[in-house]
Order: C-alpha cells, then sequence, then structure tokens
C-alpha cells in the first residue's frame, strides 16, 4: 500500500488546458478536423481479450471482481477495478458519439468529445462500490450477482462537472431530476438500464463526467467514452457508456429507478417480502472496512503479522479503524494511512504481535464520523444491498499444514444436463449466460420471485413451462 504513495496522492483539482488536452491525447488520437478517433485497442476489450486477474462472476453481461489480494495500493489499477454491467457491453466508435443534453433545459445540446474538453476539467480520487457488494453472504440467500467482497474499488477520475453541462444547456427552475441513459441497449424485452439523480446531487461540484479512468481514457468495460462518477453513493449511478442526459421534473417509472436499487425504509425479518410502498430510493454507501492482509486461509510464522486493509464510508468520512485477534473480545485501534481523499477510501495497518500458534479469526470494523459503526451482522434486505458485516479472516499462525481452501473461482458456465435443461436454455440464456443461474442459492419461494420477475419484463412463459422452470432451478440450485 506504500508503494507509488507520491504519485496516488490526488486530491481535487483543476486542470490547466494544457494539462488537460496532454492527458487525454496518450490515449485519443486528435484526427485532421478535430474528431476524436479511439486508440487502436481501445474497443477490443473483453472478457477474453484482456489480460486480468479478475473473478468472473458473469460472461454476459460482463460481471468481474477484484480478488482481495489484489488490493496492494490505494489506487486500484484499472486491469484489477471490477466490473459490472448491466446490459452487454456496446460497440463504441468515438468519431460518431455524441451525448444528447436535453429535457427540461433552456439550449438543448448534441455534444462531442472536443466539446465536454472545452469546460473545466477536474479530476478527484473516489471510491465506487456496487450496492450488491457482499451479496453472497446474506441468509437467507438473495438473487443477483453473487458478489463477494471485491465489488468495489478506488481510481483517479478526470473528466467535467455534471452541474457544468448542465447550466451551459440553461437548466430549468422545474427540473427535479436528471435522467441519465447509456449505449448499451436491453435485449428481448428486458427493461433498458436508466438511473436518475435529484437535481442537488447532479448539480453538486463533485459530481462528474468522467473520460479518464486513472490517467488514460476509460476502457470501454468501465464506460468508454463517458461515465458519470456520483461519489459516496452507490455505483449503479455511476451510468456507463452515457448517451443521453435529460432534466426532467418528474421521477421516472422505469424498473431501474421504480423497482431495482431501493431498499426497505425500516428494519425488516430476513426472508420477509417488503410491499412497494415499504422501499426507498438506495442512495449512500454505508461505513465499511476489508481486510486485504493476511488473506483468507493464509498460513502465517509465528512474529509480526501486518494486517492491512481499507475502509470507506459513503458521503461520510472514516473516524476510526479497529483490530481484533481474539474474535472480537478485544480491540485495537489501527493508524492510517497518509493518502486521503474526501470520497475515497483509506489505508489502515495494524501491528500484531503472534506469540502462540494456532488458528485466529482476524477482524475489522470502522466507524465514521456520524458514529455509524460495522455490526456483527448485516441487516438483511430482499436485494442484498449494502452488506456491511465486520470483515473476517480465518488464518493459521505457526502451523505446517496446508492452506485452507478459499472460495475464489470463476462462475461455472455449465447448466446441469436432464430433460429440462433445453427449456432452460430456451427460455433463460437470451440476456444472459448460464453463470449467472448456477451461482444462485435461492430455494422455491426465491426461484418463483425470479420467474415472476421474467414475467414482469415480459417473457412468455406458459405455466406448464413456468411449473418445469420452477422444478429445475429447485432440484439444482436449492437454498443452501
Amino acid at each position: 500500500m506504500d508503494a507509488r504513495r507520491d504519485q496516488d496522492r490526488v486530491h481535487e483539482q483543476a486542470l490547466t488546458r494544457r494539462s488537460w488536452l496532454r492527458g487525454i491525447g496518450g490515449a485519443i488520437v486528435l484526427g485532421a478536423t478535430g474528431g476524436l478517433a479511439p486508440a487502436r485497442n481501445l474497443l477490443a476489450q473483453s472478457v477474453a481479450a484482456r489480460r486480468t486477474p479478475l473473478i468472473v462472476r458473469s460472461r454476459r453481461p460482463e460481471d468481474m471482481e477484484t480478488p482481495v489480494a489484489a488490493f496492494t495500493s490505494w489506487i486500484t489499477p484499472n486491469d484489477r477495478f471490477f466490473v459490472r454491467s448491466h446490459l452487454h457491453t456496446p460497440t463504441i466508435d468515438s468519431s460518431q458519439w455524441t451525448l444528447a443534453v436535453g429535457g427540461a433545459v433552456d439550449r438543448p445540446l448534441t455534444l462531442r468529445l472536443a466539446d465536454l474538453r472545452q469546460l473545466p476539467a477536474v479530476s478527484s480520487v473516489v471510491t465506487v462500490e456496487c450496492a450488491g457488494n457482499g451479496r453472497a453472504f446474506f441468509d437467507p440467500p438473495v438473487a443477483g450477482v453473487q458478489w463477494r467482497k471485491g465489488a468495489v474499488g478506488t481510481a483517479r477520475w478526470t473528466g467535467v462537472r455534471l452541474g457544468d453541462v448542465l447550466r451551459r444547456a440553461g437548466i430549468k427552475s422545474s427540473a427535479r431530476f436528471v435522467l441519465m441513459d447509456g449505449a448499451d441497449r436491453p435485449v428481448g424485452t428486458v427493461p433498458d438500464f436508466l438511473r436518475t439523480l435529484p437535481i442537488a446531487k447532479a448539480m453538486d461540484p463533485d459530481t462528474l463526467l468522467a473520460l479518464e479512468m486513472n490517467g488514460t481514457a476509460l476502457p470501454l468495460a468501465h464506460g468508454f467514452p463517458v461515465r458519470a462518477i456520483v461519489p459516496g453513493w452507490e455505483g449503479a449511478y455511476c451510468v456507463k457508456w452515457l448517451t443521453g442526459i435529460q432534466a426532467i421534473e418528474q421521477q421516472h417509472d422505469g424498473f431501474f429507478v421504480q423497482t431495482a436499487y431501493r431498499y426497505p425504509s425500516s428494519p425488516v425479518a430476513p426472508g420477509a417480502t417488503v410491499p412497494p410502498e415499504d422501499m426507498e430510493p438506495l442512495t449512500g454507501l454505508t461505513v465499511k472496512s476489508l481486510i486485504v492482509s493476511p488473506v483468507e486461509g493464509a498460513n502465517l510464522p509465528l512474529g509480526r503479522v501486518r494486517v492491512a486493509g481499507f475502509a470507506w464510508a459513503g458521503e461520510a468520512q472514516v473516524d476510526r479503524v479497529d483490530i481484533s485477534v481474539d474474535a472480537g473480545r478485544s480491540w485495537h485501534a489501527a493508524r492510517f494511512g497518509r493518502d486521503r481523499a474526501p470520497h475515497a477510501w483509506r489505508a489502515f495497518e495494524y501491528d500484531w504481535q503472534v506469540t502462540q500458534p494456532g488458528s485466529y479469526d482476524v477482524l475489522s470494523r470502522a466507524t465514521d464520523d456520524r458514529g455509524r459503526t460495522q455490526m456483527q451482522a448485516s441487516a438483511w434486505n430482499p436485494s442484498g444491498y449494502l452488506w456491511n458485516a465486520i470483515d473476517t479472516v480465518a488464518v493459521s499462525v505457526g502451523q505446517r499444514r496446508q492452506p485452507m481452501a478459499v472460495a475464489a473461482a470463476d462462475a461455472d458456465t455449465r447448466l446441469p444436463v436432464d430433460d429440462d435443461t433445453p427449456l432452460v436454455q430456451r427460455s433463460c440464456l437470451g440476456c444472459h449466460q448460464a453463470d449467472l443461474i448456477t451461482q444462485q442459492r435461492l430455494g422455491e419461494a426465491g426461484w418463483s420471485r425470479e420467474l415472476d420477475k421474467m414475467a414482469r419484463w415480459g417473457a412468455n412463459v406458459p405455466d406448464a413451462e413456468r411449473r418445469r422452470l420452477l422444478e429445475y432451478f429447485v432440484r439444482h440450485f436449492p437454498a443452501r
């Protein structure tokens, strides 16, 4: 975590016109007419083409998780940064790309990359986390990508303020939300991925339209050529491949606004069904810590053991991190690293002197400046959002034995074969691959809800086929 400290210590700063062009020019070639052409390899990135240490949770759409051991610096390198996609990755031709800005504005705009570069450029270090990071740990299980600990990362994002774009368009005082759309398009009856920001958050000077990630043009998997960066809020607000921004006077009625990314307005019992009227939009992240060293299952020698990790708290600031090496009976304050930014995680370290061999659980617990503290258990919710239980890593010290098994493999792409497999392939694999199915452990009620969602999205599944699908899923992927 100490490597490249001077390089990675970046606070929000305005860039000069010259440094903006120099930074962008390293990855995008200016054409003779002032248009932009992508670097030759920019559009060739895919799961197959990219050399990456990421764990593949879903191949299509691309959902890939960072192994905990890969978090070795305050800034997460691009090839180690988790990937979250709701729809299939689009093909982008930057020479044809435009951003349409409309709705409740006085001057609708059609902007090219060169137009965005005319605005003041800003660089911020921001931690981005998927709302479902940690979903795999909820009990009873919930549907969705079964992220464990690595759907989070911190990067230096460079771009322009969304508020500057909206002011240039003459946003009207009647606008209450900003609707964001990307170039990714749904398959079949799947709803389009559209997200909205309240106008105050959209106009916040920290909310960006990013063109760069860690000093290079955005990789395609991370939203090339432009994505939103909404500091402190869950990652689904950071819409990728942006093509449209609309100021709207009423909240959008789409699935990813009215149904997805919503959270119970009050605590619920594990496994409960929550009525829509008792849900509210999920916005800010919660307080959380992650131990990255030692890793789960490590065999360590006696003596000094360096416990290290990162902690973050959305729009709040991490106030302290405490470490326990005796299953929570006693706690000891960790020290913070020097690197910090308003919306970025903080590195922490603790020196543990181990004198007795044995098996140990190492725990980390973060507290923020709002008084929120990680608890032993995270609040269950029907979408598996905001997992933030005290982080725990099991290790062995001073013992000669094989390392403990750690689950970090890619999701299985093979469906179990029986008489109903062709029906599953025909009904379910049009918009995603089998790996999104094989990682689920939902039980009959959970699988029934997923089939109901297919029907709401317009899938034509007759009752007889629905029963066969439900029996197949329960038979092969029961609740754990």
